[in-house]
């Protein structure tokens, strides 16, 4: 059986205090109360840095410049009707506030606590690149 690919981009981004923003997903969607790195699906005709800076300022009211993000890693992942592909950006600058648009909650996190969050099987494989990156601070 081929399973449907599904292409994904996502972000982290890290604040001053090298904390990183998740949101988690809500009521009403695939793997609601699980938390993730912001970003969606790639459209068609559409490069991921694109999709990002869009997703970005729909999803929490920022804007993004492409030179602004660098790219980390990727995940993939069987899930039981699709193929996920999901790489990661990090992003430390943006203009604007991060505000939740879609009824999302967020937390900024220390890399060292991003195991406390509940994340979708996709998500938790991109944590130990982003604990190496910025360390293992818990506090």
């Amino acid at each position: 059986m081929t399973l449907k690919l599904v292409f994904v981009a996502a972000c982290a981004l890290v604040d001053t205090d090298n904390r990183i923003l998740l949101a988690e997903r809500p009521e009403g969607k695939a793997l609601a109360g699980l938390w993730e790195f912001p970003g969606g699906k790639v459209e068609p005709g559409e490069r991921p840095e694109q999709c990002l800076i869009r997703e970005l300022h729909e999803e929490l009211g920022i804007t993004v410049q492409e030179p602004c993000l660098a790219p980390l890693t990727f995940a993939s992942h069987t899930y039981e009707t699709f193929q996920l592909f999901m790489p990661l950006w990090v992003c430390r600058r943006w203009e604007g506030q991060v505000r939740p648009l879609e009824g999302q909650k967020l937390a900024w996190v220390k890399p060292g606590r991003l195991r406390d969050y509940p994340m979708p099987p996709a998500d938790e494989p991109l944590i130990p690149f982003l604990t190496e990156l910025l360390g293992e601070a818990r506090d």
